[in-house]
């Protein structure tokens, strides 16, 4: 691990973002970017989570969040909230939560 600061930070991202394996494309690029935290549908029809990692591959996720999430996605805004250093990640692994 470098001595980067390690950043968490929660999305919300809204659009077609449900039934189109938005979920699956956010974990495989989560754990490509080493990154930890979740990923799960909502009732209103959006995607949220939390990332948690070096802050230069987090700030890389949201704007993979912002611009491009899974091949037949159509993402028309992404919020970010909560965004934090931290000591320590809280989360071991990037799951898809159900």
């Amino acid at each position: 691990m470098s001595n980067e600061d390690l950043m968490s930070v929660e999305y919300e991202i809204f659009g077609r973002v449900q039934g189109v394996f938005f979920r699956k494309y956010t974990q495989a690029e989560g754990k490509k970017l080493g990154l930890v935290g979740w990923v799960q549908n909502t009732a209103a029809g959006t995607v949220q989570g939390q990332l948690q990692g070096p802050s230069s591959k987090v700030k890389e996720m949201q704007e993979w969040l912002r611009s491009t999430g899974s091949p037949k996605s159509n993402i028309s805004k992404a919020e970010f909230r909560n965004e934090k250093t931290v000591e320590s990640l809280e989360h071991s692994s990037f799951n898809i939560v159900k």
